[in-house]
């Protein structure tokens, strides 16, 4: 019995020690110098106010995309945003990607200094807003036009793989912005929900209820796709879907996050508005 007890005060002294050490100091918010926002149209945010200017603009929003509203959610001291509409991961290193006719290329946005970079990229890669827009049908119910049929004919699935086949670059686009920027904190996202299950009830995305369903799922399969790629090369996930959904570009417009075929609010057809980036930038801010 007295031995039995002599265990229990140890323990007791044991769990009182753990309790009075301090927390570790990585445990508290990281304060980040240089951050470096990389990507395309989804973190840019086209047509978003207020637009960059410059003559070689990206159609990228100065203070209204994701990447801006981290930043200053984060009081980051040194930001610069080099995210163009249309970017490929695979045209990083060239100048004017994307809209950005005379943009330098994004990588020389990195530097030894930089200590944060976040990353959305791989839809153009893989072709799918293209897709997405060739699947637009000004007549919904006519399911004899579903292009779902035209890219699965055969049993294969020409969507899926093209989606298969961008991995890889994104998985050398992160190794690449690691040994430019080694000392950085690498975060690259999915993109958000697009299409309800279904799609609209209405005009909003003019898409059969078929082709709405596979281009989701197709979105979503981009996404896993970039979360093996994150494991694998040591970048951080952040994964936009879960909380975008019922913000999709089918939602009431004061519910959206993603903007219809038609906006209600500035952005570019099928791209987040002011409330998207807002939304975005929370959560990348929250997996920080």
């Amino acid at each position: 019995m007295r031995s039995a007890l002599t265990g229990s005060a140890a323990v007791a002294a044991t769990l009182a020690t753990m309790l009075m050490t301090p927390v570790a100091a990585d445990a508290a918010p990281q304060d980040y110098v240089e951050y470096v926002a990389l990507g395309d149209s989804f973190p840019a945010g086209p047509l978003v106010p207020a637009q960059n200017g410059d003559s070689a603009s990206c159609l990228q929003s100065v203070d209204n995309g994701y990447p801006a509203r981290l930043a200053a959610t984060l009081g980051v001291r040194n930001f610069r945003n080099v995210s163009c509409s249309g970017a490929k991961a695979q045209d990083f290193d060239k100048a004017g990607p994307g809209w950005g006719r005379g943009a330098t290329p994004q990588y020389d946005a990195l530097s030894a200094s930089t200590d944060l970079v976040t990353l959305t990229i791989g839809a153009n890669d893989a072709g799918l807003f293209q897709d997405l827009i060739g699947c637009l049908n000004p007549v919904p119910q006519n399911t004899t036009r579903a292009c779902v049929d035209r890219f699965t004919g055969g049993g294969g699935d020409q969507l899926a793989d093209k989606v298969d086949a961008a991995a890889a670059t994104i998985g050398a686009t992160l190794d690449e912005i690691a040994r430019r920027a080694p000392r950085a904190r690498i975060m690259i996202t999915s993109y958000g929900e697009y299409l309800r299950p279904g799609g609209c009830p209405d005009l909003a995305a003019p898409i059969t209820a078929r082709d709405a369903d596979y281009l989701q799922t197709t979105i979503d399969r981009l996404g896993d796709r970039i979360a093996e790629q994150a494991a694998t090369h040591g970048a951080t996930f952040v994964d936009l879907r879960p909380a975008s959904i019922g913000h999709d570009a089918c939602a009431a417009p004061q519910d959206r996050w993603i903007e219809p075929l038609l906006p209600s609010a500035p952005a570019a057809p099928f791209h987040p508005n002011a409330r998207g980036g807002q939304a975005f930038a929370k959560l990348i801010a929250e997996a920080l």
